[in-house]
């Protein structure tokens, strides 16, 4: 196989903290590499070092002539009011029919390729950006957490088009179960440390487990030969027939060294301050229609959601999930019919892009503070704070150097201080690492409020909700049970 690309020693830093550590690594044609490590770690850093839009401080990267990255953004890229088929027009450079055949790959077709793509479901403009990426016929594609928004049938279909793909990815996401189907080695940045291995992300995971308990049972064994070699020269050293062989005890002690095993990161513990437990109705529908002026998108929708239920919405990319979501949080109005919220119910809502708004220039403690409830002690704020991994030093950082899934943190950990009744929660798992978003589940199973949430994370769905609503073919229908 071909070097696309030699990382050797490269290191990297924002001020003091380095999250590149003479890090090396070669990527060739044809692999598969689902790349992990925590929010902040500095995979996004990499990926834009990958694509030249950032310089290293020190090492060297060797790109082989023929590469041809494709890169998958998180970010938004298109212009306003322009249709799928203009962007891909004019992001490839390629003619209209050219560019209509390969959108068809991803079933972008009539409205979805002609209308305006701004107004699409995050994961149809996600199916855009990826018929835009063949369209540059890349032999190396860098997807950074490709799965954020799509249901379970475009999952499907991005799994097959990767599958099939003859070039090399690099695929960061918090998915295991995609990296699983997907990814043939995992590749791993810890402290500023690049590990590839030969493996899924879950037999990766495994093999660190099995080689950190063996360096502890081989430390445990040198630590015991150590103490039985320092009993007999203490005993032995001033003997003068002993003497001797206390010297030669001495220096076998001095050849004993501990494999050295590094420290656990910080575990993830999510705390939801609680609320008072409520009884009755949430929040009731009553033929209620959603849409737009010129767009309905569900009618008759009659419903009801109990307090202390953890409801999850269901349903297809394009169907109405979010419009649903953004009708009950009163960001649109309904087109017909009654929604009523019980007495006194304080609702928080976290928006699929909520964390791209984030006041760049206050500090992680001003925006917590800002967002607590009267009467949060800052013990509170702390004990918040740390679950989510910032620690106290940490607070007076500036919101505009976090990373995407530290932003993310943040926005949940306002929310969660704001001391709501009702959280509404859009695919809260986008941008959080796999550990955090199984805190997260942790934690909202044990709220006593009402939760209200949509996600494309089959585990997380399946150990959260209560109960499940289907937004489906122009109809929104409730069911008891996961």
């Amino acid at each position: 196989m071909a070097t696309l690309i030699e990382i050797s020693n490269v290191t990297k830093s924002y001020g003091a903290q380095e999250l590149l550590k003479e890090a090396s690594i070669a990527l060739a044609d044809e692999q598969k590499i689902g790349f992990i490590g925590r929010n902040g770690a500095g995979k996004s850093t990499l990926l834009r070092i990958l694509l030249e839009e950032e310089t290293v401080d020190s090492g060297q990267i060797v790109r082989h002539p023929n590469l041809r990255v494709g890169y998958l953004r998180q970010h938004d890229p298109f212009k306003p009011g322009e249709s799928a088929l203009d962007f891909l027009m004019r992001d490839s450079g390629q003619p209209d029919w050219r560019c209509g055949a390969v959108a068809g790959q991803f079933e972008l077709k009539g409205r979805f390729l002609n209308g305006p793509v701004k107004e699409l479901s995050g994961g149809w403009q996600t199916r855009v950006k990826l018929a835009a990426l063949l369209l540059h016929e890349p032999n190396f594609l860098m997807l950074d957490e490709p799965t954020n928004f799509l249901d379970l049938r475009t999952q499907l279909l991005l799994e097959d088009f990767l599958k099939d793909y003859r070039g090399a990815c690099l695929v960061v996401s918090h998915d295991r179960s995609f990296l699983k189907a997907i990814c043939t080695q995992t590749l791993e940045l810890k402290r500023g440390k690049l590990t590839l291995f030969n493996g899924n992300v879950d037999r990766y995971l495994e093999n660190q487990e099995i080689l950190k308990e063996r360096d502890e049972r081989t430390n445990a064994t040198v630590l015991a030969k150590r103490r039985q070699l320092e009993t007999f020269i203490a005993k032995n050293k001033a003997g003068a027939n002993t003497a001797s062989q206390a010297r030669s005890k001495e220096k076998q002690l001095a050849r004993l060294t501990l494999t050295e095993i590094e420290s656990a990161e910080s575990t993830v513990n999510i705390i939801i301050p609680q609320t008072e437990k409520r009884q009755g109705v949430a929040l009731s529908c009553i033929h209620l229609a959603i849409g737009y002026p010129d767009l309905r998108v569900a009618d008759n929708i009659t419903l009801e959601i109990e307090h202390g239920s953890r409801a999850a919405i269901v349903g297809d990319n394009g169907q109405g999930k979010t419009t649903f979501l953004r009708t009950i949080t009163d960001s649109l109005k309904p087109l017909a019919g009654e929604l009523r919220w019980g007495y006194h119910c304080n609702v928080a809502c976290y928006a699929q892009h909520v964390y791209t708004s984030l006041p760049d220039e206050q500090t992680i403690r001003d925006y917590l503070e800002l967002e607590s409830a009267p009467g949060t002690t800052n013990q509170q704020i702390l004990a918040v704070a740390g679950s989510f991994l910032f620690k106290e030093q940490a607070l007076d950082k500036p919101i505009k150097v976090l990373s995407g899934g530290e932003r993310a943190r943040l926005c949940l950990a306002g929310i969660l201080l704001g001391k709501h009744s009702i959280l509404i929660l859009d695919e809260p798992g986008n941008h959080l690492d796999v550990e955090t978003v199984e805190a997260l589940g942790n934690a909202l199973v044990q709220f006593q409020g009402t939760v209200i949430f949509t996600s494309h994370d089959r585990h997380f769905m399946s150990k959260v909700a209560t109960d499940v609503i289907e937004v489906a073919n122009g109809s929104v229908k409730s069911y008891e049970g996961d």
